[in-house]
């Protein structure tokens, strides 16, 4: 993975971390399978989930298993990983909240989709990382002054040409 990749990896990963930290745990039933034994945790991760250490039993187990794997990504990045990572929650933390339940949404969409189509959207995403500052920035202008059926229209294009 490439290291702008990773690191755009790594903030998605402090961001879904942080996300589920700030989940509500009301609505937990008694007749959820259990997750994982607080003393499974390696000590780290204790250390980074010391706030839930006295809820950790009722939280579901889907949710233990998510904060582990992100308390694991974590103690895996570098320092200077960690510091993006960092900057890109407190980036994701000052947006409004519409435009963030709007993300979230999009991520929902995009985690629904098929391997083999979100593969191609990384690779259309990383080719357009890879272009230059201002040719990006020329095509985000063309886009917001589209309006609705254009956008549209584009898309439709596009997929008729890529798959």
């Amino acid at each position: 993975m490439k290291a702008t990749t990773m690191t755009a990896y790594a903030a998605w990963v402090v961001t879904a971390l942080l996300g589920a930290i700030a989940l509500p745990t009301a609505g937990v039933r008694a007749d959820e399978p259990a997750g994982m034994a607080w003393s499974a945790l390696a000590p780290p991760q204790q250390q980074m989930l010391k706030s839930f250490e006295e809820r950790w039993s009722q939280l579901p187990a889907e949710r233990q298993a998510a904060l582990a794997r992100g308390t694991e990504r974590w103690l895996a990045m570098t320092p200077e990983q960690r510091g993006q990572a960092q900057q890109r929650f407190e980036q994701w933390r000052d947006l409004p909240p519409a435009q963030r339940a709007q993300m979230r949404e999009r991520w929902r969409q995009f985690r629904a989709l098929p391997p083999g189509e979100q593969a191609r959207i990384r690779q259309h995403f990383e080719r357009f990382r890879q272009l230059p500052p201002a040719e990006r920035e020329q095509l985000r202008n063309r886009w917001r002054k589209m309006t609705p059926q254009q956008r549209e229209d584009v898309r439709a294009r596009f997929h008729a040409r890529h798959g």
